[in-house]
């Protein structure tokens, strides 16, 4: 198969700071973003962009340091930061002429979605967010044995050198182990889905361990600067996500309304891939948020 979405056009796109991505357009209509979790591409939008693109132009990148987009190395915090994967994303978009647009994101993708909204009110119109809570919120929530369901975290916060070392030994072993443990229904990622999450990992390494240091670092420092400023999401907000306030102890929907008054907090039965394993609720979930 081609690894990018069917009836999609694959395009390089300018990004922040000299770097371009590598994003799959297709359909017609108002804009949507959807930007791409780990250990995957754009490729795990392939069944929700198709169910969009009849009422809109759907745009789905790699992010920086993931797929077929650029892969800079991470010389100061800034490269890495979400900040930046942000103003990538605003860019790309603003190439296409659209300077207005609605963003969803699952996962890295997610943070990277969380920052725009908090950096570019004035261009993302609705933002939709799968299974995440904000960087800040998201290390105060792990504690004790629990934490040990987010271990990549810790392992890649760590400085440049081990953790790229230990996961290029066992590259296929470590990214496969997310793929597995995380979904609740493998059948839904096709052999050649995953086989391709596997190699464009592989060949990332270092750039995924950079994006993830950057979320115990700058991304924190920025997230708790707009804190204190009471800084919230102006736009209507979705989040669906597995329910991680039951299984870690805290107040999931209550987290997110700190963030964002116009709330729509959604749990979901499906595993942590759930744009792959139930795209017609995903779908139907950011058509009721585009429509607020």
């Amino acid at each position: 198969m081609t690894f990018t979405i069917p009836g999609f056009e694959q395009v390089r796109l300018p990004g922040a700071d000299g770097v371009e991505l590598t994003a799959a357009v297709g359909g017609s209509g108002s804009p949507v973003v959807l930007l791409h979790g780990f250990p995957q591409t754009h490729l795990m939008w392939r069944h929700l962009a198709e169910r969009l693109a009849d009422g809109h132009t759907v745009i789905c990148p790699d992010l920086r340091g993931y797929g077929a987009s650029d892969k800079p190395a991470a010389t100061n915090p800034d490269v890495y930061a979400k900040r930046t994967m942000a103003a990538d994303i605003v860019m790309l978009a603003a190439s296409l002429g659209h300077e207005r647009f609605a963003l969803v994101g699952h996962d890295r993708g997610a943070l990277v979605a969380f920052r725009a909204g908090l950096d570019h009110p004035e261009t993302i119109t609705h933002l939709g967010i799968l299974d995440i809570v904000p960087t800040l919120d998201m290390w105060n929530v792990l504690h004790g044995t629990s934490a040990a369901v987010g271990y990549h975290l810790y392992l890649m916060a760590q400085p440049p050198g081990l953790p790229e070392a230990m996961i290029a030994a066992s590259a296929d072993a470590f990214f496969g182990s997310f793929l597995d443990a995380w979904a609740d229904d493998p059948t839904t990622m096709p052999a050649d889905v995953r086989a391709e999450y596997l190699r464009a990992s592989a060949a990332a390494v270092t750039s995924i361990v950079a994006d993830y240091r950057a979320s115990a670092d700058i991304d924190v420092t920025h997230d708790q600067a707009d804190m204190d400023a009471g800084s919230q999401l102006a736009m209507p907000v979705t989040v669906i996500q597995q329910d991680w306030g039951a299984q870690l102890g805290f107040d999931a929907a209550g987290v997110w309304k700190a963030w964002a008054p116009d709330l729509d907090h959604r749990l979901t039965r499906a595993g942590h891939f759930m744009a792959e394993e139930a795209p017609d609720e995903i779908a139907a979930a950011v058509r009721d948020l585009l429509a607020r």
